[in-house]
C-alpha cells in the first residue's frame, strides 16, 4: 500500500520443514480425537453436552493448529437393548421392551483441498524493504544478516544487563539507549580485532569457556569472565602505602591482551 517493493524468497528446507511439521501436527489432532471418542464409548464415560464436546474439539483443534484441515463432527450415536417384560425363562410368548441410549461420538474427515492448497505456498515468505535500490538478491543478503542482529539484542539482556526503566522524558531515553548503542559498538569491535588477530596469527581456538574448553569464535562475554581475576593489593602501614602487589596476568590472558592491542602496562 505504500509502494515499498516487496520480495518473494521461497526456501525449499523452510518447504519441508513446514510441510512435516503439517504432518506431524494432523497425526497428533488424530490420535487425540480418537482417544477422545473411545472415552465417549466407555461405560463409565463422563456426560458430556454437545456444547462442552465440541469446545473440547475446538481446543484440540486450535492447539494443534489444524482447525482448517480436519472436518469434525458430533453425532449421537443410538445404542439399542431389548429387555423382558418380567422375570423368567423366556418362551414363545414372552414380551419384550427396547431401551434406547443415546451417546454423543466424534467422527472427522482430511480436508486433503485445503492441504494441497497451502502446500503450494510452503516456503515462501516476503520481504519488504524501504531501499530501493537493493536488488532482491541484496534483500535476501541482507536478510541473512538479522540472525547477527539478534545475537546483539541478546548480549543486550544478557552481557550487559539491560533492565525496565521508568522513563518519561525522550531525550533520557535515546540517551540511554544510545549508551548501550556504544556498548554493543565497542563489544563488536573488540570481539572483531580478536578474531582478526586470532586469523592473522592463525590460532584456530582459546581455551576460554570453562574447563578451558576451545573457543573458535570468541565474544566479549568469554573475554570479560577471563578478566575477572586479576587483583591488586596495597600493603598500608598508618595510611601509607607500604608495597603494591600489581596482578599476575596468566599466559592467556597476556596472549589475549596482545591480540587486542593493549599493553601489559594497564594493568601494572
Amino acid at each position: 500500500m505504500e509502494g515499498w517493493p516487496v520480495v518473494w524468497v521461497n526456501s525449499t528446507l523452510l518447504a519441508l520443514n513446514q510441510k512435516q511439521s503439517r504432518v506431524e501436527r494432523l497425526e497428533r489432532a488424530k490420535e487425540e480425537l480418537n482417544d477422545l471418542d473411545q472415552k465417549l464409548q466407555g461405560p463409565r464415560a463422563r456426560r458430556r453436552s454437545r456444547r462442552q464436546l465440541a469446545d473440547t474439539v475446538g481446543e484440540i483443534l486450535g492447539r494443534l493448529r489444524v482447525v482448517d484441515y480436519l472436518k469434525v463432527g458430533i453425532w449421537t450415536e443410538e445404542i439399542h437393548r431389548y429387555r423382558q417384560d418380567r422375570k423368567g425363562r423366556p418362551n414363545a410368548n414372552t414380551r419384550y421392551r427396547r431401551e434406547t441410549t443415546r451417546r454423543l461420538r466424534v467422527q472427522w474427515t482430511v480436508d486433503q483441498d485445503r492441504i494441497d492448497y497451502d502446500e503450494k505456498s510452503d516456503g515462501m515468505y516476503p520481504l519488504l524493504t524501504n531501499d530501493r535500490t537493493l536488488t532482491a538478491e541484496h534483500v535476501l543478503e541482507a536478510h541473512k544478516r538479522q540472525p547477527n542482529i539478534e545475537k546483539r539484542f541478546q548480549q543486550t539482556k544478557t552481557v550487559h544487563e539491560i533492565a525496565p526503566v521508568f522513563l518519561k522524558n525522550e531525550g533520557r531515553i535515546e540517551a540511554l539507549f544510545f549508551l548501550y548503542f556504544i556498548a554493543l559498538l565497542i563489544q563488536a569491535l573488540i570481539e572483531r580485532e580478536l578474531r582478526r588477530a586470532m586469523k592473522r596469527e592463525q590460532v584456530d581456538s582459546l581455551p576460554l569457556y570453562p574447563e578451558e574448553r576451545a573457543c573458535p569464535r570468541p565474544t566479549v562475554l568469554q573475554i570479560l569472565r577471563l578478566f575477572n581475576s586479576p587483583q591488586r593489593h596495597t600493603l598500608l602501614k598508618d595510611g601509607e602505602t607500604v608495597q603494591e602487589f600489581p596482578p599476575q596476568l596468566t599466559d592467556l590472558q597476556s596472549q589475549v591482551l596482545g591480540f587486542l592491542g593493549i599493553p601489559k602496562r594497564v594493568y601494572s
